[in-house]
């Protein structure tokens, strides 16, 4: 049978990551947060006609390079992030023969759930 991913998660494996993703999702949004910062501070400079180079357009290339790389963790394990505020993730995985993903949000302690791979959060289910 041909699938669409080639990584595929266990239950357990997914639950075993979840410390991992919830730093790298801290980190994003962290990194998220200074890079605004750092926009409205070059926007700022950019009206004024200052020149916009030095410290604050290298604390910008320095985030965007962080934030690329926390993406790369989950890009290089086939997870997908859905909706990073709310941290809600898809995990590709096998049950019952058929490629589906398991469902997993932040303020979720445990991976309990999985939808089909055409539909989303609101179709999911819980695991048996």
């Amino acid at each position: 049978m041909k699938y669409r991913f080639e990584k595929h998660y266990t239950r357990e494996e997914a639950q075993a990551l979840l410390p991992q993703i919830r730093q790298w999702l801290a980190d994003l949004n962290r990194l998220r947060a200074d890079l605004e910062r750092v926009e409205k501070r070059l926007g700022g400079l950019n009206e004024q006609g200052h020149d916009t180079g030095g410290e604050t357009v290298n604390l910008w290339i320095r985030s965007l390079a962080d934030m690329q790389a926390v993406l790369m963790e989950f890009q290089r394990r086939e997870i997908f992030i859905k909706d990073p505020d709310r941290g809600l993730l898809d995990f590709p995985a096998i049950i019952g023969g058929k490629e589906v993903f398991l469902c997993w949000e932040s303020d979720e302690d445990e991976v309990e759930f999985w939808h089909e791979l055409d539909s989303g959060y609101s179709c999911r289910e819980k695991l048996g």
